[in-house]
């Protein structure tokens, strides 16, 4: 985090003009009786990013912890809502988000010219016309909330969990080693067809404050354009660099590719235009794991994926195939009343989950909790021969492969019959529940169909995870017994049997 950025906890509103722009300084002092009050009643709309497919499950969350409707914007992958500006830590604590950030203005149905040339010259006069003073405050407050950017700690693949707990320890005793400075822009989805560019320029390094006004750094901006559509005369570069520097002469804020202190966003969607300012420097969804696998899940697409199953005090809820464990994980920090088992055939996973595990378990201990641990229990198996009593699971979730990274689409053939038959044993008849991940769609629905006996889907939810386009599948458990159906194959084989020896 810039220097600038950790002297952000004064008033923001102190503003002078110079050479016919507005300067925005921050100052150190701090805030008065009528200035936090005015704070305390300001709404503001705030926008998220959430997995594609879960929109719907991220509003539902907002509901239930803000009390705010949201909107559900037409790019995918979006949510707008309303907020009091006292609210903002708990906007932070949403489980189902992946980045935040506040709405300067939204043009629902924005009027592009019909030639470049007077397209971009309305970006540049676009600065001028917006409301910035509430969005700002709003970044101030922000700053001492938001979650800086960090690097991925390199593990060794060999290690143990006892191996790592050291390591682990130390890392929590000095959280700050994990933190890094801003780094380059996050990736944008290429099969939605986003493109991202960054507009900034390195002239004016130092700008002259006005006299008498207390020593303070200037802001550093960039401007980011996230651009989605087919009829748009202008490129995203060509946006964000038109009206990059627009905001930059409206300010006269220093621009920064990198170390930058403030990111102000230009999202469009076809006609959909929305000005605004970031609140993440990283993603929420890196919360959970340290220890990561070869096809990691996000921790918000594992919420989402919980979510639909809702899950119930004393459920006993298993993820057969648990990689890094951030299913198991998602859920005992956000249900801790369920019991979750994590089980995978491969060691090194395992090994991964128990690490991940003592990881959060240390994280608290430093914070002073005196809870006992985590209700998961960690088990290296066999998927389509599962060391639990048949029909004394409630609920399973999880990550199936897809057959690139991990197995193959002709293994999957073989390996989704065997799995979902194991977990119809497994799985409590009628009430039980299964919400199943997977890329490979064909086998899968093919695998389905012959298995409509022990599971009846309910509904799949489209889902797009690092670019590929995936679905999660909710399905439920028929009343019928396992015990019935193994008892009705051996009366079957018996003749067949017979027939052979005859």
């Amino acid at each position: 985090m810039s220097e600038a950025n950790k002297e952000c906890s004064g008033h923001l509103s102190q503003r002078s003009l110079e050479a016919g722009g507005e300067v925005l300084v921050v100052d150190t002092s701090g805030t008065n009786a009528e200035d936090q009050a005015a704070r305390d009643s300001m709404i503001v709309k705030i926008g998220a990013t959430v997995p594609t497919g879960f929109e719907h499950t991220a509003a539902e969350e907002v509901k239930e912890k803000l009390c705010s409707e949201s909107t559900i914007s037409k790019d995918r992958g979006r949510i707008y809502f309303e907020i009091n500006a006292k609210n903002l830590p708990q906007v932070h604590c949403l489980k189902s988000v992946d980045n935040l950030f506040v709405v300067v203005q939204e043009f629902s149905d924005y009027q592009f010219k019909d030639t470049k040339e007077e397209t971009l010259q309305d970006f540049q006069l676009l600065p001028d016309k917006l409301p910035w003073s509430n969005p700002l405050e709003v970044w101030k407050i922000n700053n001492a909330l938001k979650k800086k950017r960090s690097w991925r700690k390199v593990v060794n693949k060999k290690s143990t969990p006892k191996e790592n707990t050291k390591k682990a320890i130390a890392e929590n005793c000095s959280e700050q080693t994990h933190f890094e400075k801003h780094s380059s822009a996050d990736t944008v989805d290429k099969s939605a067809k986003k493109s991202e560019a960054t507009a900034a320029s390195d002239d004016h390094d130092h700008c002259d404050l006005p006299d008498g006004q207390e020593a303070s750094k200037l802001l550093k901006f960039r401007v980011t354009c996230n651009r989605a559509g087919e009829k748009h005369n202008f490129t995203s570069n060509e946006a964000a660099r038109d009206f990059g520097g627009a905001v930059q002469d409206y300010f006269l804020w220093k621009p920064d590719m990198t170390k930058f202190d403030i990111e102000v966003l230009l999202n469009i969607h076809d006609n959909e235009v929305v000005v605004a300012i970031a609140l993440t420097e990283e993603s929420l969804h890196k919360r959970n794991i340290t220890h990561f696998g070869p096809t990691t899940l996000r921790s918000t697409l594992a919420y989402g994926m919980l979510r639909l199953c809702k899950p119930q005090p004393s459920d006993i809820i298993i993820d057969p195939m648990c990689g890094t464990g951030a299913i198991p994980l998602e859920g005992a920090m956000e249900w801790p009343c369920s019991y979750y088992v994590a089980g995978d055939n491969n060691e090194l996973a395992i090994n991964r989950t128990i690490n991940n595990i003592n990881h959060i378990h240390i994280k608290r201990q430093n914070k002073g909790s005196t809870a006992c641990g985590l209700p998961i229990d960690t088990v290296q198996w066999d998927l389509c021969k599962l060391p639990i009593r048949t029909g004394s699971a409630d609920i399973i979730v999880t990550d199936m492969p897809f057959g690139k990274r991990i197995g193959s689409r002709k293994k999957n053939w073989d390996l989704y019959p065997s799995c979902l038959k194991e977990m119809g044993r497994v799985c409590r008849p009628e009430m039980g529940k299964a919400v199943l991940l997977t890329q490979d769609k064909k086998c899968f629905a093919k695998t389905l169909s012959t298995m409509g006996h022990l599971w009846q889907k309910s509904h799949t939810v489209w889902v797009n995870v690092g670019g590929l386009h995936a679905a999660v599948y909710f399905l439920k458990r028929t009343s019928l017994s396992f015990n019935k159906i193994t008892k009705e194959d051996n009366e079957n084989k018996e003749p067949a049997e017979k027939t052979k020896i005859e």
